[in-house]
Protein backbone atom coordinates (compact mmCIF):
# COMPACT_ATOMS: atom_id res chain seq x y z
CA UNK A 1 0.00 0.00 0.00
CA UNK A 2 1.25 3.47 -0.89
CA UNK A 3 1.76 6.25 1.60
CA UNK A 4 -1.53 7.88 0.61
CA UNK A 5 -3.44 4.66 1.26
CA UNK A 6 -1.85 4.18 4.66
CA UNK A 7 -2.83 7.78 5.32
CA UNK A 8 -6.42 6.97 4.27
CA UNK A 9 -6.57 4.04 6.68
CA UNK A 10 -5.09 6.09 9.51
CA UNK A 11 -7.40 9.03 8.80
CA UNK A 12 -10.45 6.74 8.71
CA UNK A 13 -9.55 5.37 12.14
CA UNK A 14 -8.96 8.88 13.52
CA UNK A 15 -12.22 10.19 12.06
CA UNK A 16 -14.23 7.19 13.27
CA UNK A 17 -12.68 7.31 16.76
CA UNK A 18 -13.23 11.06 17.12
CA UNK A 19 -16.80 10.84 15.83
CA UNK A 20 -17.55 7.92 18.16
CA UNK A 21 -16.25 9.83 21.16
CA UNK A 22 -18.51 12.77 20.32
CA UNK A 23 -21.50 10.58 19.55
CA UNK A 24 -21.08 8.49 22.70
CA UNK A 25 -21.63 11.52 24.92
CA UNK A 26 -24.13 13.43 22.81
CA UNK A 27 -26.11 10.35 21.79
CA UNK A 28 -26.32 9.01 25.32
CA UNK A 29 -27.48 12.41 26.59
CA UNK A 30 -30.24 12.55 23.97
CA UNK A 31 -31.11 8.91 24.63
CA UNK A 32 -31.50 9.62 28.35
CA UNK A 33 -33.58 12.72 27.63
CA UNK A 34 -35.95 10.81 25.35
CA UNK A 35 -36.15 7.80 27.67
CA UNK A 36 -36.77 9.56 30.96
CA UNK A 37 -38.50 12.88 30.23
CA UNK A 38 -41.79 14.02 28.77
CA UNK A 39 -41.83 17.44 27.16
CA UNK A 40 -43.46 19.36 24.34
CA UNK A 41 -41.84 18.61 20.99
CA UNK A 42 -40.38 15.27 22.10
CA UNK A 43 -41.65 13.49 18.97
CA UNK A 44 -40.28 16.27 16.79
CA UNK A 45 -36.84 16.03 18.42
CA UNK A 46 -36.86 12.24 18.10
CA UNK A 47 -37.74 12.55 14.40
CA UNK A 48 -35.07 15.16 13.74
CA UNK A 49 -32.41 13.01 15.39
CA UNK A 50 -33.46 10.03 13.25
CA UNK A 51 -33.45 11.93 9.94
CA UNK A 52 -29.85 11.02 8.94
CA UNK A 53 -30.92 7.36 8.98
CA UNK A 54 -33.40 7.89 6.15
CA UNK A 55 -32.04 10.88 4.25
CA UNK A 56 -29.47 10.25 1.49
CA UNK A 57 -26.00 11.12 2.84
CA UNK A 58 -25.63 13.70 0.08
CA UNK A 59 -28.66 15.56 1.47
CA UNK A 60 -27.07 15.61 4.92
CA UNK A 61 -23.87 16.79 3.24
CA UNK A 62 -25.77 19.60 1.54
CA UNK A 63 -27.02 20.88 4.89
CA UNK A 64 -23.53 20.61 6.33
CA UNK A 65 -22.14 22.66 3.44
CA UNK A 66 -24.10 25.63 4.72
CA UNK A 67 -23.06 25.00 8.32
CA UNK A 68 -19.36 24.46 7.65
CA UNK A 69 -18.88 26.67 4.60
CA UNK A 70 -17.93 30.26 4.01
CA UNK A 71 -20.90 31.61 5.93
CA UNK A 72 -20.43 29.14 8.76
CA UNK A 73 -17.51 27.59 10.60
CA UNK A 74 -14.99 27.54 7.70
CA UNK A 75 -14.24 23.84 8.06
CA UNK A 76 -14.86 22.66 4.50
CA UNK A 77 -12.29 20.29 2.96
CA UNK A 78 -10.56 19.56 6.26
CA UNK A 79 -10.33 16.40 8.38
CA UNK A 80 -12.51 18.20 10.93
CA UNK A 81 -15.29 18.35 8.35
CA UNK A 82 -15.01 14.58 7.91
CA UNK A 83 -15.38 14.14 11.67
CA UNK A 84 -18.49 16.32 11.73
CA UNK A 85 -20.03 14.40 8.82
CA UNK A 86 -19.28 11.02 10.42
CA UNK A 87 -20.68 12.21 13.75
CA UNK A 88 -23.96 13.38 12.23
CA UNK A 89 -24.43 10.14 10.30
CA UNK A 90 -23.63 7.93 13.32
CA UNK A 91 -25.59 9.92 15.92
CA UNK A 92 -29.04 8.37 15.22
CA UNK A 93 -27.69 4.87 15.90
CA UNK A 94 -26.31 5.93 19.28
CA UNK A 95 -29.47 7.82 20.24
CA UNK A 96 -31.79 4.94 19.43
CA UNK A 97 -29.59 2.29 21.00
CA UNK A 98 -28.95 4.28 24.19
CA UNK A 99 -32.63 5.17 24.52
CA UNK A 100 -33.60 1.50 24.31
CA UNK A 101 -30.90 0.54 26.81
CA UNK A 102 -31.96 3.19 29.32
CA UNK A 103 -35.66 2.38 28.91
CA UNK A 104 -34.83 -1.24 29.77
CA UNK A 105 -33.64 -0.14 33.23
CA UNK A 106 -36.41 -0.32 35.83
CA UNK A 107 -37.10 3.30 36.94
CA UNK A 108 -37.75 2.09 40.49
CA UNK A 109 -33.99 1.61 40.95
CA UNK A 110 -33.41 5.25 40.04
CA UNK A 111 -36.26 6.38 42.29
CA UNK A 112 -34.68 4.50 45.19
CA UNK A 113 -31.41 6.33 44.58
CA UNK A 114 -33.24 9.68 44.56
CA UNK A 115 -34.80 8.93 47.95
CA UNK A 116 -31.30 8.31 49.29
CA UNK A 117 -30.27 11.81 48.28
CA UNK A 118 -28.47 10.98 45.04
CA UNK A 119 -28.58 13.60 42.28
CA UNK A 120 -29.75 12.67 38.78
CA UNK A 121 -26.18 12.74 37.52
CA UNK A 122 -24.83 10.51 40.29
CA UNK A 123 -27.82 8.19 39.88
CA UNK A 124 -27.07 7.89 36.17
CA UNK A 125 -23.41 7.12 36.84
CA UNK A 126 -23.96 4.71 39.73
CA UNK A 127 -27.28 3.06 38.85
CA UNK A 128 -28.43 3.57 35.26
CA UNK A 129 -25.07 3.30 33.53
CA UNK A 130 -24.03 -0.03 35.13
CA UNK A 131 -27.42 -1.54 34.30
CA UNK A 132 -27.53 -0.26 30.72
CA UNK A 133 -23.85 -0.60 29.82
CA UNK A 134 -24.26 -3.49 27.35
CA UNK A 135 -26.76 -1.58 25.25
CA UNK A 136 -24.70 1.59 25.44
CA UNK A 137 -21.55 -0.25 24.37
CA UNK A 138 -23.45 -1.80 21.48
CA UNK A 139 -24.40 1.72 20.40
CA UNK A 140 -20.78 2.83 20.61
CA UNK A 141 -19.58 -0.08 18.49
CA UNK A 142 -22.31 0.46 15.89
CA UNK A 143 -21.51 4.17 15.78
CA UNK A 144 -17.83 3.47 15.19
CA UNK A 145 -18.63 1.06 12.37
CA UNK A 146 -21.02 3.57 10.78
CA UNK A 147 -18.49 6.41 11.08
CA UNK A 148 -15.75 4.22 9.63
CA UNK A 149 -17.80 3.55 6.50
CA UNK A 150 -19.19 7.06 5.98
CA UNK A 151 -18.90 8.20 2.36
CA UNK A 152 -21.55 10.51 0.92
CA UNK A 153 -21.67 13.34 3.45
CA UNK A 154 -17.88 13.18 3.86
CA UNK A 155 -17.35 13.57 0.12
CA UNK A 156 -19.64 16.62 0.11
CA UNK A 157 -17.96 18.54 2.94
CA UNK A 158 -14.40 17.18 3.13
CA UNK A 159 -13.72 16.34 -0.48
CA UNK A 160 -11.51 13.54 -1.74
CA UNK A 161 -8.02 14.95 -1.35
CA UNK A 162 -5.28 12.25 -1.14
CA UNK A 163 -3.02 12.82 1.83
CA UNK A 164 -5.42 15.31 3.40
CA UNK A 165 -9.10 14.28 3.56
CA UNK A 166 -9.24 10.96 1.70
CA UNK A 167 -10.69 8.30 3.99
CA UNK A 168 -10.85 4.59 3.16
CA UNK A 169 -14.33 4.71 1.55
CA UNK A 170 -13.18 7.60 -0.62
CA UNK A 171 -10.01 5.72 -1.54
CA UNK A 172 -12.17 2.76 -2.61
CA UNK A 173 -14.26 5.07 -4.77
CA UNK A 174 -11.17 6.54 -6.43
CA UNK A 175 -9.59 3.12 -7.00
CA UNK A 176 -12.81 1.87 -8.61
CA UNK A 177 -13.12 4.95 -10.81
CA UNK A 178 -9.52 4.64 -12.00
CA UNK A 179 -9.86 0.91 -12.79
CA UNK A 180 -7.51 -0.33 -10.04
CA UNK A 181 -9.63 -3.38 -9.31
CA UNK A 182 -7.13 -5.28 -7.14
CA UNK A 183 -6.50 -2.24 -4.98
CA UNK A 184 -10.23 -1.61 -4.64
CA UNK A 185 -10.75 -5.26 -3.67
CA UNK A 186 -8.03 -5.05 -1.02
CA UNK A 187 -9.50 -1.92 0.51
CA UNK A 188 -13.02 -3.37 0.43
CA UNK A 189 -11.76 -6.52 2.14
CA UNK A 190 -10.14 -4.48 4.92
CA UNK A 191 -13.30 -2.46 5.58
CA UNK A 192 -15.58 -5.50 5.33
CA UNK A 193 -13.47 -7.47 7.82
CA UNK A 194 -13.41 -4.52 10.20
CA UNK A 195 -17.18 -4.00 9.95
CA UNK A 196 -17.81 -7.73 10.46
CA UNK A 197 -15.69 -7.71 13.59
CA UNK A 198 -17.51 -4.76 15.09
CA UNK A 199 -20.94 -6.22 14.27
CA UNK A 200 -19.90 -9.49 15.89
CA UNK A 201 -18.93 -7.58 19.04
CA UNK A 202 -22.30 -5.81 18.96
CA UNK A 203 -24.16 -9.11 18.70
CA UNK A 204 -22.22 -10.49 21.64
CA UNK A 205 -22.96 -7.43 23.74
CA UNK A 206 -26.69 -7.57 23.07
CA UNK A 207 -27.02 -11.28 23.80
CA UNK A 208 -27.48 -12.63 27.28
CA UNK A 209 -25.38 -15.74 26.80
CA UNK A 210 -21.69 -15.57 27.81
CA UNK A 211 -18.92 -15.12 25.26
Amino acid sequence: MSGDLWFSLRLSLIVASSATLIVAFVGTAFGYLLARYRFWGKDILDTLLALPLVLPPTVVGYYLLGLLGKQGLHLLFTPQAAIVAASIMALPLMVRTSRAAIESVDPSYEQAAYTLGKSRFRTFLQVTLPLAWKGLMAGVVLSFARALGEFGATLMVAGNIPGKTQTMPLAIYEATQSGEEMLAFLLVAVLTTTAFGFLLITNRLTQSRPW
